[in-house]
């Protein structure tokens, strides 16, 4: 592998001046296609100048892109930062401290392989997504959701059956992704607990899991009140609830009560992805997680319960792709990835591509995700006044998925936010 140049700070800075990528063939992943060489000016965290004539500025960074793709930096719309552990339940008695440092080596594999920004679906918090913001800490933008809110028993409740029900179980505890509220009121003040935290939107578990010991796949998670609660207080705030979900009639029904985007969904059927598309509700697959957890789960600690659920959704994933499309829902792209298996985060593209074509899972993790985010404006896109978040490519992954596979090894450039965090292009100079 080319050794690369990481120079991201590890403290808080702006960016030291105008960058000039010069002689870039553009990815648009709007139309799936690329557009002949263009020169692009970026000053402060934004793209100021897209020229199809080369840019002259005296002090500007010169970066000659060679006819290497730029592409715009990538999105996961579905991650746990804080989940350092293949067991969930373990990660509720880890020390906050731990769990954050143990995030930090996860953050910046993130950003190596390429995504600039992540919608963290529960776990992270404002304090996390600020130490990324600031450069303290390297790794991608992040959207936090606070804890995911979990109806006692259900997806995000890891406690072990007992004779008896701890009477703190209500309360957040210290490295876990969850939390467990009950009742319209008390779910009510629980998300503008975590929206007055920092949630840019609410996390619920809307059907059983995988990862947790007691809610079959076929539960379903909180009453329609509860949900319908959940999703007017943050329609309030101004942001959206997200929903953990599986089965047809939990996707169905957490739609219906307002819900704007069903995570997983792997056992989707047409009248589901019906009722999504009639609500412009957003599908976010996560395939990569259940083939890291059907090939290395157990291994690596997965609690047997889990793994023995994996396969009751994993063989549906692909075909949830096919389901979604013929019902015209947009797709964004996830991976909900834990523990040792954040790695494997590239080979979603993979998989969607086996259905959707590379230019689809490109899109997943660019234009679609941005809408997703309510960002259309400043991210997923390569325009006068987005976000500098870039990619440049040393292929075309329009033509071979794989390059955005691994561990950024074709990637030579990655610049977020008018940062240059990696750069192995060499013989680059100063002004013109």
């Amino acid at each position: 592998m080319q050794a690369f140049e990481w120079v991201m700070p590890m403290l808080p800075t702006v960016p030291n001046g105008p960058v000039v990528i010069a002689n870039a063939r553009l990815l648009d992943p709007e139309s799936g296609s690329l557009v002949g060489l263009r020169h692009l000016l970026i000053e402060g965290d934004s793209i100021q100048r897209i020229s199809e004539s080369p840019i002259s500025h005296p002090d500007a960074y010169q970066i000659d892109a060679a006819e290497r793709v730029l592409m715009p930096g990538l999105i996961d719309c579905h991650v746990h930062v804080l989940a350092s552990m293949l067991n969930l339940g373990r990660m509720a008695t880890v020390p906050n401290v731990f769990a954050v440092l143990r995030a930090v080596p996860i953050l910046r594999g993130m950003l190596e392989r390429g995504f600039t920004s992540v919608r963290d679906a529960g776990g992270a918090d404002w304090s996390l997504a600020e130490a990324t913001r600031t450069g303290l800490i390297a790794g991608p933008r992040i959207f936090p959701s606070g804890k995911a809110l979990s109806q006692t028993g259900g997806h995000g409740d890891m406690r072990e059956r007992n004779d008896i029900i701890e009477p703190c179980a209500c309360t957040p505890k210290i490295g876990a992704i969850a939390r467990v509220v009950d009742g319209v009121d008390a779910l009510r003040k629980a998300v503008r607990e975590e929206i007055q935290k920092g949630a840019t939107q609410i996390k619920i578990m809307a059907s059983g899991g995988v990862a947790s010991p007691n809610d079959p796949i076929h539960y379903l998670g909180y009453s329609e009140d509860e949900i319908r609660a959940a999703v007017e207080e943050a329609a309030n705030a101004g942001t959206y609830v997200m929903a953990h979900a599986y089965t047809p009639r939990a996707i169905a029904r957490a739609v219906r009560c307002g819900v704007r985007t069903i995570e997983h969904g792997n056992l989707v059927d047409d009248e589901a992805a019906s009722v999504m598309a009639a609500h412009q509700a957003i599908a976010v697959p996560t395939l990569a997680t259940y083939e890291a957890l059907a090939k290395e789960g157990a291994s690596l600690g997965f609690p047997a319960e889990s793994v023995a659920k994996i396969e009751a959704v994993r063989g549906q994933g692909l075909r949830s792709l096919e389901i979604f499309a013929r019902a015209g829902v947009r797709m964004a792209f996830g991976t909900d990835l834990l523990g040792e298996s954040h790695r494997l985060q590239g080979i979603e593209f993979r998989l969607r591509s086996q259905v959707l074509g590379a230019a689809e899972a490109i899109r997943a993790a660019t234009t679609h995700a941005a809408h997703l985010l309510n960002q259309s404006d400043r991210l997923g896109r390569i325009a006068i006044g987005a976000s500098a978040d870039l990619l440049l490519v040393n292929g075309n992954p329009l033509e071979d998925i794989t390059l955005l596979t691994g561990q950024g090894e074709a990637l030579d450039l990655i610049m977020k936010a008018g940062q240059i965090c990696k750069n192995s292009i060499h013989h680059n100079n100063q002004g013109d």
